[in-house]
């Protein structure tokens, strides 16, 4: 005998499994300090590829002002502000991952909850309804 519940259970179990529980199961498999850190790493070394990127287009853009002014400026000081302004472009890129990871991995932790919740009451329609057939 069909049961419209438990048809019903089934079918939004499978599509959270086909759509974004691949995603948070991925997730859920790493303790949280370990996924945050990781994903703040990966931005981290993005920043910093993104920053020498464009450091480069910055500075290939007037190259030749760039050579003439090369004599004239403290290269030491020019040093200092270039790491300055890398220092601050990663602490605040950091700090946005770190954010939006915190936020990404929360959300799946707790999607990944009321799959869980979902699987036992459907294991709990199947222990019933065996129940009642077999009159166990």
């Amino acid at each position: 005998m069909l049961n419209e519940k438990r048809i019903i259970l089934m079918t939004k179990m499978a599509s959270y499994e086909a759509n974004e529980g691949k995603r948070n199961v991925a997730i859920g498999s790493y303790f949280r300090t370990d996924y945050i850190g990781w994903q703040v790493l990966k931005s981290i070394i993005s920043a910093t590829i993104a920053f020498v990127v464009v450091f480069g287009m910055y500075i290939f853009y007037d190259f030749e002002l760039f050579m003439t002014d090369i004599y004239k400026m403290d290269l030491l000081e020019f040093a200092r502000a270039v790491f300055t302004r890398y220092l601050w472009t990663i602490g605040v890129y950091a700090v946005i991952s770190y954010v939006v990871y915190t936020v990404r991995y929360s959300r799946a932790v707790k999607s990944l909850r009321v799959y869980q919740m979902n699987l036992r009451k459907l294991s709990d329609m199947y222990k019933q309804s065996n129940t009642q057939v077999y009159g166990k």
